[in-house]
């Protein structure tokens, strides 16, 4: 082949995507640390919303015309839940200004079907796009119901006839370019869909839609997955011929982010010829990829990255004062990252957000409910930095307990899971708006129940094996459990069913808190929302509970509300009741 036949058989994409945006329209706060001189400067600024990508969208637009590249704009899920514009508006915010960033498709998130189908065909009604999750097999949805999924024209679902997942083609100029929206097939296990909605394996349903794809002469497949950067590189390995996975659920930011304190990961990472992209959380970053394909969909070069969209202003803070030429170095550091773009707003997305939305919520963020002290980082699994894990999950633990307790229902401990709780708390005054719109966005019921000792250390170990991937399949760190009044070691490194070595309760005697061993034989009274107490992500063994019963009137964010509103701070220190040894440490 000559060098002129080589060239036209190359195929360039430009590539915008998005995952994990949960509701998040306006630019994040977000937190960098740079070292400077030997010193440590911490940087305060924004980034991402949905004004900013609707501006970089369109430039990125602009720039693939010229340079005679396709363009694709893809969403990895999960764009419900998350702030207090979901509580506010549900679904409608989320479609509407979707609709003004105009992508080719989304897939289907877990956070989309939390509460069952009809807020997902609400949600199709309103989108001009298609949604993606080929592998949801609705072939034996009731056919009695008001709201159906089945045969919605904006939905590319699983076809039970040829057993593969509908697919969406796009013109790849002389070709086509097929997306294969596949989402999580444990999607029941972390989720709410109907009983009738069910979700097939991820892998053999895109081993086979590939499969027909070849058939068809179509070699350029990107998978639009909601699986996990994890799993992406399982169905990587497992699944020949996909050309690129553009990815969402684990809030992975790819991209070499060292300079700035963050993470230092390759983006397009290659699994078995297939590049894998992601592109973080929240709308706070967008992914921007320039491709070129062969012929026959092998990628042969993926340029580009993970871009914050930042303030042109900023806060820094040392532990010593901060002077001009630091500001000045740190502003050439930014400039010169090749990582970093600036606040350009489309203004018809912001006032969009600033006339339709924002007014109903700032009545919420007026209201003051206490003051933090100190700021409480939230992580879903403990670190060498956290070794005790989240700061935020014991206090939302301590608050649930407390406040059934204040209802005159007698409990023994509260357990909650890491993914319940969704942001760190910052230093300052803590407004309603920041615990419903951003730390604790789910507004679920609490439940309490009465237990066996032995089920106790069966649920810990559970979820923390379903967290960690410690011998199981995973469901993802969100299933890390947090307690108050429970305390317990764990250590990966023994034998499943062996892996809580100790645990304790906290009991009053003569009038003073102690610790007493779990009697594997006795019951104990505990407290958690209704999710976790539904027995998913790991926590199958809560439904040996003797009985169940609603805490009425009380909810996660409600508990937590009253709490911190009758405490008015969190200055207190909690005894560190999580001790996890990592089945990974030697």
């Amino acid at each position: 082949m000559t060098t002129q036949q080589a060239k036209l058989e190359q195929y360039k994409l430009k590539l915008a995507h998005i995952n994990d945006t949960h509701s998040h329209f306006d630019a994040s706060r977000i937190q960098f640390t740079i070292d400077a001189l030997q010193k440590e400067l911490t940087l305060y600024s924004h980034s991402g919303g949905y004004a900013r990508i609707a501006y970089q969208l369109k430039q990125a637009r602009a720039a693939a015309k010229d340079n005679q590249q396709s363009f694709l704009f893809l969403h990895g899920g999960d764009s419900f839940q998350g702030t207090l514009y979901f509580n506010e508006f549900k679904g409608k915010a989320n479609s509407d200004l979707l609709n003004m960033l105009e992508p080719d498709a989304m897939v289907l998130g877990n956070h989309e079907i939390d509460a069952g189908s009809e807020p997902v065909v609400d949600f199709l009604n309103d989108i001009r796009f298609p949604l993606m999750a080929g592998n949801m097999d609705l072939s034996q949805e009731c056919q009695k119901k008001k709201v159906r999924l089945s045969g919605h024209p904006n939905l590319l679902d699983f076809d039970p006839n040829s057993q593969t997942a509908k697919v969406l083609l796009k013109p790849l100029q002389d070709k086509q370019v097929a997306i294969i929206g596949i989402t999580l097939d444990q999607m029941k296990e972390i989720a709410s869909p109907d009983e009738d909605t069910h979700f097939v394996s991820a892998i053999e349903t895109t081993r086979r839609t590939v499969a027909q794809l070849k058939t068809q002469g179509i070699d350029h497949i990107i998978v639009l997955s909601h699986l996990g950067l994890d799993q992406d590189k399982v169905l990587a390995a497992k699944v020949d011929g996909i050309s690129l996975i553009v990815g969402g659920h684990s809030h992975t930011l790819q991209g070499d982010f060292s300079e700035l304190g963050l993470s230092n990961m390759p983006y397009g990472e290659r699994v078995n010829d297939t590049a894998i992209v992601h592109a973080g959380k929240y709308a706070e970053t967008l992914g921007i990829a320039d491709i070129i394909f062969d012929g026959k969909g092998k990628i042969l070069e993926l340029t580009g990255g993970n871009y914050f969209m930042l303030d042109q202003q900023f806060i820094l803070q040392a532990s010593d004062d901060v002077s001009p030429q630091d500001y000045q170095d740190v502003r050439l550091t930014l400039e010169s990252h090749p990582l970093i773009l600036w606040d350009g707003e489309d203004s018809r997305v912001m006032n969009q957000i600033l006339q339709k939305y924002r007014p109903s919520l700032d009545e919420l963020k007026n209201k003051i409910l206490g003051f933090v002290p100190r700021s409480l980082v939230h992580t879903r699994l403990p670190s060498k930095a956290l070794p005790h894990g989240s700061e935020i999950a014991p206090w939302v633990s301590r608050s649930m307990y407390q406040e059934t307790l204040e209802l005159g229902i007698e409990v023994d401990f509260a357990l909650h899971n890491a993914g319940g709780v969704r942001q760190s708390l910052d230093k300052g005054e803590l407004s309603l708006a920041e615990v419903i719109g951003r730390i604790l966005p789910f507004d679920i019921p609490l439940v309490s129940y009465e237990i066996q000792g032995q089920y106790l250390f069966q649920i810990l170990e559970s979820a923390i094996n379903a967290a960690t991937n410690n011998s199981v399949i995973g469901t993802g760190a969100g299933s890390f459990p947090y307690t108050y009044g429970l305390k317990y070691f764990y250590d990966g490194r023994q034998a499943v069913g062996q892996r809580i070595i100790k645990l304790e309760v906290l009991r009053e005697v003569a009038g003073k808190q102690l610790w007493q061993s779990v009697d594997a034989a006795a019951y104990y009274t505990g407290v958690s929302s209704s999710y976790t107490a539904s027995g998913k992500e790991g926590y199958f063994p809560i439904l040996q509970a003797n009985w169940q019963r609603d805490v009425k009137g009380l909810t996660l964010p409600g508990a937590f509300t009253r709490f911190i509103s009758k405490a008015q701070t969190l200055d207190e220190v909690l005894e560190p009741q999580v001790h996890y040894t990592s089945h990974n440490q030697l």
